[in-house]
């Protein structure tokens, strides 16, 4: 069942989005070689705690970590270790908040120092791809337009989309419907209504979609070795141009 958020509803739930877009930009000034990810992530927890929100992800369905480090060929779900950051690297982080009842969620991919440019043509259109996606996020369009403009710019820009992870709608629960593929063919599946709110996270790899997942049984990897990458912003649609509320 898709939840429809009365406009005070969606208000909650911009408290916990806006603590998720504070504590991103104060990541990528944290963010440099030779740091670990489970320094980032204690950073990350105390940032969240300090402004009044939950980590959303620790302990959801098991999730050992408050947030999600993906370094280069890993693509989601990275769980933060004492691995330090190389310069070069590709790092993923993906964090959610809860707050007065509702949650936010959002990703970016960010380089490690200087990056090859290949790398900075991957985080580059990956973040362009979840803006096309947002473009489509309007009353009386459907779902699946979404996911058609988000492949579409990928595969013209030589890159391909991971179609094992899905986005979602996101609310009082972190997961809800409707699902959200980055792939498929425009006109398809449920119409978009004024008061859903959607978490819309392209995941995009410079070889083949195909994936695997470790056997910490969380880390995805891309099976080729490929580098991916992750943007994701918690959206409302309106009866306009959507909301994005993970975004200051």
């Amino acid at each position: 069942m898709i939840v429809i958020k009365t406009h005070e509803e969606i208000e909650k739930m911009a408290h916990a989005c806006k603590i998720v877009a504070e504590v991103m930009e104060d990541l990528k000034a944290f963010v440099k070689p030779g740091i670990t990810t489970k320094e980032i992530e204690m950073f990350a927890e105390e940032k969240i705690i300090s402004k009044g929100g939950t980590p959303a992800f620790k302990g959801y369905r098991g999730y050992p970590a408050s947030i999600c480090t993906s370094v280069n060929n890993q693509v989601v779900h990275g769980i933060p270790s004492r691995v330090r950051l190389n310069g070069g690297d590709v790092l993923s982080i993906d964090l959610g908040v809860y707050r007065d009842g509702f949650y936010g969620d959002g990703a970016v991919t960010m380089p490690v120092g200087e990056v090859s440019l290949l790398a900075k043509k991957l985080l580059k259109v990956t973040e362009e791809a979840l803006y096309k996606g947002i473009d489509k996020a309007t009353p009386r369009n459907r779902v699946s337009d979404i996911s058609s403009a988000i492949e579409n710019y990928v595969e013209a820009n030589g890159f391909s989309v991971v179609k094992a992870f899905v986005g979602h709608g996101i609310g009082m629960s972190l997961h809800e419907e409707p699902q959200i593929p980055n792939f498929g063919i425009a006109g398809q599946g449920p119409r978009l209504k004024e008061g859903m709110t959607l978490a819309i996270e392209p995941m995009v790899n410079t070889g083949g979609h195909e994936v695997s997942i470790l056997d910490d049984g969380w880390t995805v990897v891309t099976i080729d070795g490929g580098l991916s990458a992750h943007f994701e912003h918690t959206i409302a649609i309106t009866d306009g141009d959507a909301r994005i509320l993970t975004k200051i």
